[in-house]
């Protein structure tokens, strides 16, 4: 029996080079799963290059009768004008029969972490090679920030998690729109922690790095707010990082979101009520079954 196919659901972007991210996270996954169907598009943006109704046409095409949906976000974005299950609904309007289901987000996932920590030493190059040059460095974690709080926790959870047991000085978090701190004034607290750290001097490095997966109109203008800082305040070095991108590390949690979604979820024709939360990926091996047991010691109270 073919498997169901997988659909990626970027959001809101116009972007020809998210886009093309997206695409080339789409032959990732195509070449290392090639037993399941596998399309992307992006909802939210109405000129999208690449929307999300023609990827549910293209899988329907090549003989899919049901799908997992992946967003591809890190965070939950909050309350949207335009929501993937809304979205959903309407790329599906016209093939009667299509049954689906929506699963999480990526979230800040050990996997994605781990490629965080490569854009941070690809930042630095040569200069974090040991210990003493790391407890030297502060980062600032820039998310796009959202009018929901829970969406801007996940990305203090991300930060949290990114400083744990890696040897930086702290790692603090900003957001590009809609949420505190801007990122001005997050590469202030920055300076302060970073000129405070030992071995510094007075100098304080700082990195700053994106809480993305592609580049585009919001990473612009974090380069831009960064270089403005930057040029006010020349006695503190401000280094930028990439973007997360198309690798394989984000290729491997998409799969395990599908694989999670499938087991989990009846594809049924019309959207479930919404996309499930950010999985808890951060938690010790047995942590979701701790929570479990909590969960279940409550509800007998």
């Amino acid at each position: 029996m073919t498997p169901p196919a997988l659909l990626i659901a970027g959001h809101g972007t116009r972007d020809e080079g998210g886009a093309e991210t997206l695409r080339a996270l789409v032959r990732v996954l195509g070449e290392r799963h090639p037993e399941v169907p596998v399309a992307g598009g992006f909802f939210g943006a109405a000129s999208s290059p690449l929307p999300l109704g023609d990827a549910v046409d293209g899988l329907v095409e090549r003989g899919a009768t049901r799908f997992a949906a992946i967003p591809l976000l890190l965070a939950p974005t909050g309350p949207l004008p335009h929501a993937l299950p809304a979205a959903l609904e309407l790329a599906t309007a016209g093939h009667p029969g299509l049954d689906y289901a929506c699963g999480a987000e990526l979230g800040p996932h050990p996997k994605l972490l781990e490629v965080l920590e490569l854009r941070l030493d690809e930042a630095l190059g040569g200069r974090a090679r040991r210990p003493e040059d790391r407890a030297r460095t502060t980062v600032l974690l820039v998310g796009r920030g959202a009018a929901d709080p829970y969406a801007n926790a996940e990305v203090v959870r991300a930060a949290r998690l990114l400083w744990e047991g890696r040897g930086f000085a702290g790692v603090e978090t900003a957001f590009v729109s809609q949420a505190a701190p801007d990122v001005p004034a997050g590469l202030d607290r920055c300076r302060t922690l970073a000129a405070a750290a030992p071995g510094n001097g007075g100098q304080g490095r700082i990195v700053v790095l994106p809480y993305f997966l592609f580049s585009g109109g919001l990473w612009e203008r974090l380069q831009m707010q960064t270089e403005g800082w930057a040029a006010a305040h020349p006695g503190t070095e401000v280094l930028s990082a990439g973007v997360i991108g198309p690798v394989a590390e984000v290729a491997e949690v998409v799969m395990e979101r599908y694989r999670e979604t499938v087991a989990g979820e009846p594809l049924l024709s019309g959207a479930p009520g919404g996309c499930r939360a950010a999985a808890e990926d951060a938690r010790e091996p047995d942590g979701a079954q701790q929570a479990a047991a909590v969960a279940a010691g409550a509800g007998e109270q």
